[in-house]
Parts: C-alpha cells; structure tokens; sequence
C-alpha cells in the first residue's frame, strides 16, 4: 500500500489523540455556546472542593446596615413581600439568571441548603430573577426540579444587595443587617453555609 492509500485510510485518523482533540474541540465549543455546559464544569469543580464560600466571624462589627428603604419582591403568584417585613428572620437573598453558568452551577447547591431549611419558621429564602421575568425563570427551575421560591424585584435594590454582577448572594441577620455578601458562585452544601444559618437563626 502506498503512502498515499495510507493517508486516505480512515482507520489510520482513529487515534487516541486525533479522538481525544476532537473531543476536546467540541468540549470547548460547547463551554462558549452553552451557558449549562459552563454551569456543569463549575458544578464539577465545586464537588472537588472549589469555589468554597468564605464564610465570616458572626459579629456586630461584621455586620453591614443598610440605610432604610422599602425593598419589595413578588412571586410568581403575584404576592408582594416587603424585606422590611422579614425581619426577625435570617433571610437567604440569590441574585441570578438562567443564562448565567455559574448561577447554574451553584443552584442545586442553594436547592439542597433550601431543602434543610424550607421549615423553618426563623429562615426565609429569596431567589431573585434578575431579568424580572418570573414566569420564565419558574419554568426554569421546573425544568430543573428545583422547587426554590423565586421572586422579582417590584421596588429598586439597593447596591449594597445587588450591584449588577451575577450571581450575588446576600444573608441578612435577624435585625436586618447584611451578615454575608458573596459575588460569583459558591458551594453552598459547605457545612460552614448552614452552621452560620443555624448561628443567626438562633
């Protein structure tokens, strides 16, 4: 068989390597194309211990006021709740998107700590759509088998909350006060997550 006939043979582009790269390839266009398939490989990372959320010392100095303002948010029932009103409880505030991979990521992980705490009479959770459109981001989460209670904002958010950047994700302590701020996607099943909820739920 000549040289020729050997590069026209299929079999001889079979290789681990010219399989591997090709792989490689349409991971890597996947990862640009899709928002879900980024969310997968960060989701990956977090069950090999990234993306861990620093959680903070549970003090009066740590803790961050915000100045007054009525913060409403309704639900895909059309129900309107005023922050305002929460407190007394720990609030679990999520700013996300559904195209959005790293809020993708990290939502199962919001769905297993909202799971442990959906019961309890001092911890609320707010998962706000940030593009506003409730019916769509319910789908969403249907789609996903998450039931997490999503809101939109029906009032202005403050900047300490929320300044743009996705996914944001706020605890309030009792009195109202900002007691953890995070920005980019995080592992919430971390032990830390819940013993810092259990902490100011008391």
């Amino acid at each position: 068989m000549s040289n020729q006939d050997t590069r026209k043979d299929p079999k001889n582009w079979l290789t681990f390597s010219n399989i591997s790269t090709t792989l490689l390839v349409l991971l890597m266009l996947a990862m640009f194309f899709s928002p879900e398939a980024k969310g997968l490989l960060i989701q990956g990372l977090m069950k090999v211990g990234f993306f861990q959320p620093d959680m903070p010392q549970i003090s009066k100095q740590n803790a961050t006021s915000v100045p007054g303002q009525q913060v409403l948010f309704t639900d895909v029932k059309g129900k309107t709740i005023t922050l305002a009103d929460q407190k007394g409880k720990v609030v679990f505030m999520n700013f996300w998107a559904s195209w959005c991979p790293p809020c993708i990521a990290e939502m199962p992980s919001i769905s297993s700590l909202y799971a442990k705490y959906k019961d309890h009479k001092n911890v609320i959770f707010i998962l706000v759509d940030v593009d506003g459109n409730i019916n769509a981001s319910t789908a969403f989460l249907n789609k996903k088998n998450f039931t997490l209670p999503v809101y939109i904002s029906a009032s202005e958010i403050p900047k300490e909350y929320f300044s743009g950047s996705m996914p944001t994700t706020v605890i309030l302590d009792k009195a109202g006060n900002i007691a953890f701020h995070h920005v980019g996607g995080a592992d919430y099943t971390n032990p830390e997550v819940s013993s810092f909820i259990d902490k100011l739920a008391k």
